[in-house]
């Protein structure tokens, strides 16, 4: 008998705060207290870590059908959980295993499956008695995505140019896409991040609403970021080649924020033949310990995994690509997560491979679980940054609680 689980809630912990009703999509808001499957998205987005996943008596038994095979499995389970218990292989990362679950709150549709004719993220939705799941896409399968945002922007991401940090009012249009593979506990952006409740769109609904905004805001760029943009690939490479084709003039840039740790070569070559024209991956730390402690996550193999694609995948953008991309690298700064040597050693690595490249320092500050951080003064974002021009860096800016600063 496979493990059931269930959320816990710790009134000690927990503040009333009503995130869990505000943006994850739960079946306990319908079907009340005792309809918790486990999927532990609830523990994943508790800014209060208020809840826990814990053992939970057997379920009686009900019938679904997984691919046309009748499947028994116990009730009050996810879909994700049911497949499996059927014996398909689940994944991490996208790509690898049958299928794979890379956010846990059903932001990303990745794990997306066809359940009774309608295509649901497995991770978050429930098994019911008689479902019919087809986990097999058939060639008209279109992705899906939640998405939310779509705004103005008026100091840009890691991956717009410096020269544009200084221009006042909106310089690019942008949106956030729900879902991430990383656990941050100073997330800046977790209501989008663990978001499993926003409309799911297709890139081309996708496309014409970012296309609209780039009319409203009277830009030119149109940047995605996150949560983590590149979760579901194909998503992502159909929306910017949707956006480039809405968007077929020569001032129209497409931007792409990324904390780069599942992006190959082969998918940003992907990315670059779809449109894409900027890019700004955002790297987590160098040591392995440093890595973890940024991303919460706790699974070594995985966090050094991921970290090393994070570092081959700018090698690769500057080494296959500079000409053809603007490249703009993000570093982490906060002296209770990063030294100073540790940043130096980061600089020094980026500048073996390029010493003009573009890097942004970001002053990582208090949200979601890490609220007693400090933010960096100015003054010590202005040390980081001159830390990084000694490294051999020749292009550095600063994000700082009095906007961007630089180059130093």
């Amino acid at each position: 008998m496979a493990q059931l689980m269930k959320a816990q809630r710790d009134s000690d912990r927990c503040t009333l705060c009503e995130i869990c009703e505000e943006i994850l999509d739960c079946p306990r808001r319908a079907w009340g207290p005792g309809a918790c499957t486990g999927c532990g998205a609830c523990a994943i987005a508790c800014p209060n870590e208020a809840v826990s996943m814990v053992e939970r008596p057997e379920e009686r038994d009900i019938t679904v059908t997984i691919n046309g095979v009748p499947v028994t499995v116990p009730d009050r389970i996810t879909v994700l959980h049911a497949i499996r218990l059927h014996g398909l292989a689940i994944g991490v990362i996208p790509g690898e295993g049958h299928l794979a679950a890379p956010c846990g709150v059903g932001g990303c549709l990745n794990c997306a499956v066809t359940i009774d004719g309608e295509m649901l993220p497995s991770c978050v939705t429930p098994v019911r008695e008689g479902m019919e799941i087809v986990t097999r896409q058939s060639p008209q399968f279109v992705p899906r995505r939640r998405v939310c945002g779509w705004m103005g922007h008026g100091a840009g991401g890691v991956g717009t140019p410096w020269q544009l940090k200084k221009n006042r009012g909106y310089i690019e249009a942008a949106a956030f896409t729900c879902g991430c593979n990383l656990r941050c506990p100073q997330c800046q952006n977790w209501r989008t991040t663990y978001n499993g409740r926003e409309p799911l769109l297709t890139p081309s609904e996708a496309a014409v609403l970012m296309t609209a905004a780039r009319s409203r805001y009277g830009v030119d760029r149109m940047a995605i970021s996150g949560g983590e943009s590149t979760l579901n690939r194909l998503w992502l490479v159909s929306f910017i080649r949707e956006l480039k084709r809405l968007n077929p003039d020569e001032r129209a840039r497409f931007h792409v924020d990324t904390n780069a740790t599942l992006l190959t070569p082969g998918y940003i070559d992907d990315l670059v033949a779809a449109g894409m024209t900027d890019i700004g991956p955002d790297l987590k730390g160098l040591f392995l310990d440093t890595f973890m402690a940024i991303t919460g996550i706790r699974d070594g193999a995985l966090a050094e995994r991921y970290r090393n694609t994070a570092w081959d995948a700018v090698k690769y953008l500057l080494e296959h690509h500079a000409g053809r991309l603007f490249v703009g690298i993000g570093i982490p700064y906060n002296r209770a997560f990063i030294s100073h040597d540790e940043v130096a050693a980061m600089g020094e690595a980026i500048a073996r491979i390029d010493p003009a490249v573009q890097v942004c320092v970001l002053d990582y500050r208090p949200a979601f679980r890490r609220e007693n951080l400090q933010r960096p003064t100015v003054q010590e974002m202005q040390e980081v940054g001159q830390v990084l021009k000694g490294a051999g860096l020749t292009t550095v800016i600063c994000q700082t609680g009095r906007g961007h600063i630089g180059p130093v």
